[in-house]
């Protein structure tokens, strides 16, 4: 039995001490000769496009048998031409920034072409994850998002080593994530409330295990510009582009075999992403807001790249799976958390804990709305359980919505 992992708490860290994403208006949406993006000037179009994307929880692609994992579509194209390819099993993440390609699922097209470092040498990205680090090159596609499409945009492409041979700053966090069985995808579609995936700090300075210039002399971090940085692709959209809605149905206790449900570009922007009767919980500088729980204060995130709940309690009370960072109670557990954003507004979510061995054994289950398990950090994870059957909003910093301005998480209590 392969048990999963949890993808996006990591980069959360990396955003925090990158300093998030510098400001919401730079983009990556124009054209230029090696890719490198511009400043898009969003206008909202007479007639409005369409802006969903179905979100499939199912087993992944073949040779991963994931769990807890939510999967969108991507039309990726050669910048300027017509060949293209339809990419699915995309992990749609609320935890990071960015479009991230598994290089092996673009095989069939011509080579993207690359972004330079600005001074003539490759550039290469290294994203660290708490299970893990991915490594590659960075080019430019065209992307079609539902309705939209965004071109020469700036995506990391992982397990393309022609930049170079992963940096040891980078390999430092564990395990390579590099290929689709150890990703448990085809990509990442990181949506979260960011405009960039490192921003003003990688702009600035060189951070290592951010941005990386390769030659035959090895690869050495280096600052990026906002222009160059891979971006959250929907921040650059010509239309809906303050943020995103993540649309899941409520399922059995006992799991479900998929789900589908929705993933809405925009919030407010169309007769279907309207924030009705939400708790608007905004946010710290660093993505994060305050969640009690069991009478102590964590950084709390709402992300669904997270197959589950994480949180540190008393072995006594939720005790861990033999082998393993789940928890496996001997009954479910009803337990409850309050999360406070910056804006004062509280709000008290109540979550069940179940035996996640027992949870897996339910042959050809593959989503539940009660698996969690532990974290090594002092973070809570509102991981994909959160997002079953509720509404879940994120705005993207800097823009404005019906319910305020971004950076905000929202959400159906």
């Amino acid at each position: 039995m392969r048990y999963p992992i949890l993808f996006s708490l990591a980069l959360a860290l990396l955003l925090a001490g990158c300093g998030g994403g510098g400001g919401g208006s730079s983009g990556g949406g124009g054209s230029s000769g090696d890719g490198n993006g511009g400043d898009p000037s969003p206008a909202t179009p007479a007639t409005p496009v369409e802006n969903r994307l179905e979100v499939v929880v199912d087993g992944g692609p073949a040779g991963t048998a994931t769990v807890n994992v939510p999967y969108v579509s991507v039309t990726i194209c050669v910048p300027g031409t017509s060949s293209c390819k339809t990419i699915d099993h995309i992990i749609l993440d609320t935890g990071s920034s960015g479009l991230r390609i598994m290089s092996s699922a673009l095989a069939s097209l011509p080579a993207l072409p690359p972004v330079s470092s600005g001074d003539g040498r490759t550039l290469g990205e290294c994203v660290q994850f708490v299970s893990g680090y991915t490594w590659g090159r960075i080019r430019s596609a065209d992307v079609q998002l539902a309705g939209h499409t965004l071109n020469t945009l700036a995506i990391q492409v992982i397990g393309d080593t022609s930049a170079g041979n992963v940096p040891a700053s980078c390999a430092n966090t564990g395990a390579s994530l590099n290929t689709v069985r150890s990703l448990g995808g085809n990509g990442i579609l990181g949506v979260d409330a960011s405009a960039q995936d490192c921003g003003s700090a990688c702009a600035s300075a060189a951070i290592s295990g951010a941005y990386y210039a390769c030659s035959e002399a090895g690869c050495q971090p280096v600052s990026v510009g906002l222009d160059r940085q891979v971006h959250n692709p929907v921040a650059l959209l010509d239309s809906d582009n303050n943020g995103v809605v993540v649309d899941l149905p409520a399922i059995s206790w006992s799991g479900a075999s998929s789900v589908h449900g929705w993933l809405f570009l925009g919030i407010g922007t169309q007769d279907n992403n309207g924030p009705e009767n939400v708790m608007v919980i905004d946010l710290k500088t660093n993505g994060t807001f305050t969640t009690r729980f069991n009478d102590k204060d964590y950084q709390g995130i709402i992300d669904s790249g997270s197959n589950g709940i994480f949180f540190n309690v008393n072995d006594g009370i939720l005790p861990r799976c033999d082998g393993s960072s789940f928890y496996c109670p001997s009954s479910v557990q009803q337990l409850s958390a309050t999360n406070t954003g910056t804006n004062g507004v509280s709000s008290t979510v109540d979550f069940r804990v179940a035996n996640a061995r027992e949870l897996f054994e339910r042959v050809g289950n593959v989503a539940f709305d009660n698996l969690a398990g532990t974290i090594t950090v002092g973070y809570f994870d509102w991981g994909l359980p959160f997002f079953f059957g509720r509404k879940v909003f994120t705005a993207i910093e800097g823009r404005d919505t019906p319910v305020g301005k971004g950076p905000f998480v929202a959400y159906q209590e």
